[in-house]
């Protein structure tokens, strides 16, 4: 067996039966690698649930063991009670629609949590992450390389985080190629607060995924583990602004150690935010300037596919976009707001804002709130 594969298939389980065991494992809160190792060893969820805690002990060590014993009442809870909507998936690795590149890792997360449409995480993709304190033109190039490279077939991953990230996957919605957001909090928290609308539109027109069961508050160390899950599940990573020592590199080094590519967009050498693409060029890192280039270095310039654009119809030949910026009116005005005065749902409402402002009738603010321009 490989580093990274799975391990062999249990007594299969219905679906009922797989979530409770998962939710069970979840209460657990076993460290990533106690987990792998023991359905490695083990099999299957409820072959782990059923061993005993010596054997546990043997294979992962005494706290895991300790950990099965006595798992969290409340966070077995959240997570079957997540798990028991219709549209929130659980992806393991015995599951078909577990993305196969990713158990090409030496540690691939053993289950996902997932929300929309899975079936992206299958497809050839790219990753673009970068600062989140970051220059108006550097959120400009992350939205305009993402649109174009998510026209020429590439699914655009990213972290949900401020800045670069936010960017790049607004440059994605509205292609049928879309946008993977990976989250380093259970799937039912969005962090930062003010991603939470970026997060509905994704949701309805991508993919979102985690790693960390329902519950999960954003700590520290999760996301090196979820930059591993971005840079895993794409064929490159693109960093477009980054400090010296920031997320971003970390995700870059993480993608060198996968066999991924990285590019790098060059900057200023009075910018900061430059340091960080700089030093992966130097490094070994392909200088970019164009989304062409990356395509060119991927090999995949004109052999992707046709550009599958779903552009944004005009706000006019919409209903829903126009029942929205009637209900707006000229102040700023919040997610919560809008659900209130259109009877629409939240997602509807976060899918329908995005292509709004990319038409430039709305402009997001601070605080989560969005205002109409035109």
């Amino acid at each position: 067996m490989s580093a990274g594969a799975p391990p062999k298939a249990g007594a299969p389980l219905n679906d009922a039966e797989r979530a409770d065991a998962w939710a069970a494992l979840a209460g657990a809160a076993l460290p990533t690698g106690a987990l792998v190792a023991l359905l490695k060893a083990l099999g299957s969820p409820g072959s782990v649930l059923a061993a005993s805690r010596a054997s546990i002990a043997a294979i992962a060590g005494a706290d895991a063991a300790a950990r099965l014993a006595a798992p969290d009442a409340e966070r077995t809870e959240a997570t079957r009670s997540w798990l028991a909507d219709p549209a929130h998936r659980l992806l393991s690795w015995d599951d078909e629609d577990y993305p196969r590149q990713l158990l090409e890792l030496p540690d691939p997360p053993p289950a996902l949590f997932a929300l929309g449409r899975v079936e992206l995480l299958a497809r050839a993709s790219i990753a673009i992450v970068g600062s989140r304190q970051a220059t108006p033109q550097g959120c400009e190039d992350a939205f305009a390389f993402a649109r174009t490279l998510a026209e020429a077939g590439l699914t655009v991953v990213s972290g949900l985080a401020q800045g670069i990230d936010a960017a790049a996957h607004r440059g994605a919605l509205g292609t049928s190629a879309s946008t993977i957001a990976v989250m380093g909090t259970g799937p039912d928290r969005v962090y930062p607060a003010s991603q939470r609308d970026l997060a509905h539109a994704i949701a309805a027109q991508g993919c979102v995924v985690t790693q960390f069961p329902p519950g999960t508050p954003p700590l520290k160390a999760n996301f090196p583990q979820r930059n591993r899950i971005i840079s895993g599940l794409a064929r490159g990573v693109l960093v477009v602004e980054a400090a010296p020592q920031s997320g971003s590199l970390i995700t870059a080094r993480l993608a060198v150690e996968q066999g991924r590519d990285v590019f790098a967009i060059p900057g200023s050498i009075h910018s900061p935010l430059s340091k960080g693409p700089h030093r992966l060029i130097r490094d070994g890192a392909k200088l970019v300037e164009t989304a062409q280039d990356v395509l060119v270095e991927l090999g995949l310039s004109g052999t992707v596919g046709p550009r599958t654009v779903d552009p944004a119809s005009p706000a006019e030949a919409d209903p829903v976009r126009v029942r929205l910026l009637e209900a707006m009116g000229r102040g700023p005005v919040d997610l919560d707001r809008l659900v209130g005065r259109t009877g629409l749902s939240a997602d509807a409402i976060a899918a329908a804002l995005v292509h709004l402002e990319l038409d430039g009738k709305v402009a997001a603010l601070p605080g989560g709130r969005w205002e109409r321009r035109a």
